[in-house]
């Protein structure tokens, strides 16, 4: 890298942390400020948090497999035990130092669900006495870090995705790169997987275990990647290694360790090819000239159907996730595209912990026969396919949509995938593609899942265009709500109607590059009325957990002896 290049980047971070200091809420309309509840929020006890989660066992059908499959797993188990331990380094530092002053088991357990003392579904809001907030650069930076000193460093790896910045005893700062960080347990992690590439009776999957395990050891995953794309006859999968970078707050670019251990669902995977072949002509069907419709864009993207059996890392931390796109590398995907595994299993503990009772709350006792897992299933694939769409051009020589948007793009982006969604279910219905359910199964269960998303908030990248998803329904009359029962309903039609228009409004916007549109929506659409707030109080006042946390291992899976 070019000193040039390094003085435009500080350049660049130094516009950013003036930026980010100088916004702020004082611009809030006087409407906007009506519909906040400001009734103080009581702080939640340790026990309370606790049952925030709903323990579900991570488990699937492994009698099809053979017996060196299975001694396979055991030891892929062990290697995602290892990001466990690399991980609470990253999001904390040294549990055994915070495990020392904690003084009841409920307070052990609720640290082991968060990796550390913050916790994750409710802001990072410290539950443990005197631990202070969390440190915006986590575990990756000295907790006193400061913008002006990191950007003098002379080190060109610092913005590296594979490095942590630590303080010399002279005070400068150095940078340490990952596979001397966490030698100790990537060489465990290592070890292990050659292991079972050595025992793994799929030649493919050997081939990637091998190459994986070298990676790690020396931060370059390019060629392991390559491998992992490539794979298309194994029954076992894994992801392991420093993928996303969620931790990371101060420069969001150091990546986190994580893992999870997968097997494939051949079923569904090949229901999800049948899916994506209709995509161009579903395209052809938006009320959209053809000068927009030649700006989106296909991903390269490969959709399996997977059972979870260990999360490791960053993905065990708080809430979990339903699925992942991988990888993440700019020249893979230029090369290669991306997978998009799906958790069926995870989806099912989901459904049966949260989605179902918040339903049978919120949405109304007449259309409660509508909420049926697989329209959920169904639900979150499509969600898939519709975010592998992109507008990545403007029709009007405004450049990239990204750069148009600026920091309305994720916002906007995300809000893409959301409608295209409920748009892509309508069309593969009415092509007799989809046979599960009823249209109405996939429309009710996603406002119950709405409903479901919004309780996360802000610290969730869907939160924001997720609760303009529902402001934009609720005006266009998609869904209705009882006063007197304060339960939820879908107008069929009208939903019907709101998801074509509102399909290229949104289009509209980005493939405009509508700066002005984007912000005017976000800003409007973009608050959680008071009424919504009371209803999502009662969901709380149910005890209905906000996600679930994992048994999980070899005992729960039958393996060990």
């Amino acid at each position: 890298m070019t000193r040039k290049i390094l003085v435009i980047i500080n350049l660049i971070l130094v516009v950013v942390f003036i930026t980010s200091c100088g916004t702020g809420n004082d611009n809030k309309t006087q409407d906007q400020q009506q519909v906040i509840d400001t009734t103080p929020i009581k702080k939640l006890t340790v026990e309370e948090r606790l049952k925030e989660y709903a323990v579900v066992p991570l488990n699937t059908d492994l009698s099809k497999l053979s017996e060196k499959d299975k001694q396979v797993i055991k030891l892929l188990i062990e290697a995602c035990k290892t990001m466990d331990d690399i991980f609470w380094l990253q999001g904390y530092g040294q549990k055994d130092s915070l495990f020392a002053m904690l003084k009841t088991p409920e307070e052990k357990k609720l640290c082991e669900i968060n990796f550390g003392p913050w916790d994750r579904l409710n802001n990072n809001e410290p539950f443990i006495e005197g631990v202070g907030k969390k440190p915006i650069g986590s575990g990756f930076y000295p907790p006193d870090i400061k913008y002006l000193p990191f950007i003098d460093m002379k080190f060109e790896d610092k913005l590296s995705m594979y490095t942590v910045i630590k303080r010399a005893d002279d005070g400068s700062l150095y940078t340490q790169q990952y596979h001397i960080a966490y030698k100790e347990y990537l060489e465990k992690a290592s070890k292990l997987l050659k292991k079972a590439a050595g025992l793994s009776e799929n030649k493919e999957f050997a081939n990637f275990l091998n190459l994986r395990a070298d990676a790690l050891l020396k931060d370059d995953f390019y060629e392991s990647e390559i491998s992992w794309m490539d794979m298309e006859t194994n029954n076992i999968d894994i992801v392991i290694g420093p993928i996303g970078s969620e931790e990371d707050r101060f420069i969001n670019t150091k990546t986190d360790y994580e893992a999870y251990l997968l097997i494939k669902d051949i079923d569904w995977s090949n229901k999800m090819n049948v899916y994506s072949q209709t995509l161009s002509e579903i395209k052809n069907q938006l009320q959209l000239n053809n000068n927009y419709k030649n700006q989106i864009m296909f991903t390269k993207s490969n959709i399996g159907v997977y059972d979870a059996i260990y999360y490791g890392g960053w993905s065990n931390s708080g809430a979990k996730m339903l699925s992942i796109n991988h990888p993440k590398d700019g020249r893979i995907l230029m090369e290669k595209g991306s997978k998009k595994l799906q958790f069926k299993n995870v989806m099912k503990a989901k459904f049966d912990k949260v989605l179902q009772p918040i339903s049978n709350i919120l949405i109304s006792e007449n259309q409660r026969k509508n909420i049926k897992f697989d329209a959920f299933f169904i639900d979150n694939l499509t969600y898939e396919i519709a975010d592998a769409i992109v507008v990545k051009t403007t029709v009007n020589n405004k450049g990239h949509v990204k750069d148009a948007l600026k920091d309305y793009y994720p916002t906007i982006n995300s809000l893409k995938a959301d409608i295209l969604n409920l748009f892509i279910i309508t069309k593969l219905h009415e092509k007799g593609v989809i046979k599960e359910v009823d249209l109405l199964d996939n429309y009710v269960v996603f406002m119950a899942n709405v409903l479901r998303s919004v309780r996360f908030g802000s610290t969730v990248s869907q939160g924001s265009s997720t609760l303009i998803w529902f402001n934009v329904l609720q005006d266009m009359q998609a869904f209705s709500r009882d006063e007197k029962t304060g339960t939820y309903t879908v107008n069929f039609d009208k939903m019907k109607t709101s998801v074509e228009q509102f399909s290229v409004t949104v289009l509209k916007i980005l493939a405009e590059g509508d700066y002005n549109a984007a912000k005017d929506l976000i800003e409007n659409k973009g608050n959680m009325q008071l009424v919504l707030q009371q209803d999502l109080k009662r969901i709380s006042e149910a005890g209905i957990p906000t996600d679930i946390v994992f048994e999980q291992g070899d005992k729960v899976l039958g393996l060990s002896k």
